[in-house]
């Protein structure tokens, strides 16, 4: 009996661990500056307003056949949705995100798998060291740019 309470909660511990390995991962989550041959460039988590595009790169493990979204966030405001199909065990995508000059602060973008739950968040912030210099001024018009473009690469 005793060898049988011993074995049982390392079976189940076991169940687990393999449940959570077969459901896949984020394996990497960052914000970039630029994508060169499917990799991200840096690593960032801040960036001044002389840059108006940032991208956000994330390598996916075992989640071939799931749909994947980058959920775009600012000031609490979903900006952007980008979804993409995971065609292999070992998926990379990014997407980008055009900034305006007034859209400064903290920027998070969510990793959301199909089913609607949060794989990954991470944060950075635009024009912190630089945001009083930003303030629009009266009578400037500010645009939001919706625009997202999005990349696909493969396990290569």
């Amino acid at each position: 009996m005793k060898k049988t309470s011993l074995l049982l909660p390392l079976f189940v511990l076991s169940l687990l661990w393999f449940t959570t390995a077969a459901a896949g991962e984020v394996a990497r989550a960052q914000f970039t500056t630029g994508i060169s041959d499917r990799e991200p460039m840096d690593a960032i988590t801040e960036l001044g307003s002389d840059h108006t595009q940032v991208y956000f790169f994330t390598e996916l493990t075992g989640l071939s056949g799931e749909t994947i979204t980058h959920r775009w966030e600012h000031g609490g405001e979903t900006m952007a949705e980008v979804s993409f199909d995971v065609r292999g065990p070992r998926w990379r995508v990014w997407s980008s995100k055009q900034l305006q000059p007034g859209w400064t602060g903290e920027w998070k973008v969510s990793v959301v798998d199909g089913a609607g739950n949060v794989l990954v968040e991470k944060t950075f912030n635009y024009g912190a060291a630089d945001a009083a210099a930003m303030e629009p001024t009266m009578g400037s018009a500010m645009e939001p740019a919706m625009e997202s473009e999005t990349e696909t690469g493969d396990s290569q």
